[in-house]
């Protein structure tokens, strides 16, 4: 790249190196969510560098630990959404530090109950032949209550719904049309 007597072009080319990082890092953290939302134990550990630490609460250990811990659990689980919002980044070279606010809505099977917690992920990153991952993860609660979900069931029916596996239409590439699903 040229470089003018200004500087420009190597100013850009630094603001387009960080952008991509800053995708990157937004990406693995996008692979981890849906992991866990479809229950993907290998999108998971595709956030994660095999020799890192996951901090979550009740586990503490590396990231193979936390899923053989975390997966048996999901049974129960009908419904788990992951969103996340405020996502700030600090990126010094090949790591960065992260802390990203997450909420998540949980509904046990049978249960009329829909569990709400709010918290922040506090991740540092590192990137290792050019990918970029958790290579450090500790999850702080901040808030958690629950809602009335009674006649959810109700409320969806003749919506297209998901599923927690491989079979969630999210999955599919292309995605295809569907007709609505019958009302009880």
């Amino acid at each position: 790249m040229h470089t003018t007597t200004d500087g420009t072009d190597d100013r850009l080319a630094a603001d387009v190196r960080l952008l991509l990082d800053r995708q990157a890092i937004w990406d693995c953290l996008m692979r981890y969510t849906r992991g866990v939302d479809r229950l993907d134990a290998d999108l998971i550990r595709s956030a994660f560098w095999e020799d890192g630490h996951d901090s979550h609460g009740q586990m503490d250990g590396s990231p193979e630990n936390f899923i053989e811990t975390w997966m048996p659990t999901q049974a129960r689980r009908e419904a788990c959404q992951h969103s996340v919002t405020n996502h700030a980044v600090v990126i010094d070279g090949d790591v960065a530090d992260a802390e990203t606010y997450f909420q998540v809505a949980i509904r046990n099977s049978g249960s009329d109950n829909l569990e709400l917690v709010g918290g922040r992920y506090l991740d540092r990153y590192e990137r290792r032949e050019g990918q970029w991952r958790i290579f450090t993860r500790l999850v702080v609660l901040d808030w958690q209550c629950r809602a009335d979900a009674s006649g959810m069931d109700r409320r969806l029916a003749g919506s297209h719904r998901g599923s927690r596996d491989r079979q969630d239409p999210s999955y599919e590439r292309p995605v295809r049309p569907r007709t609505p699903p019958p009302t009880a």
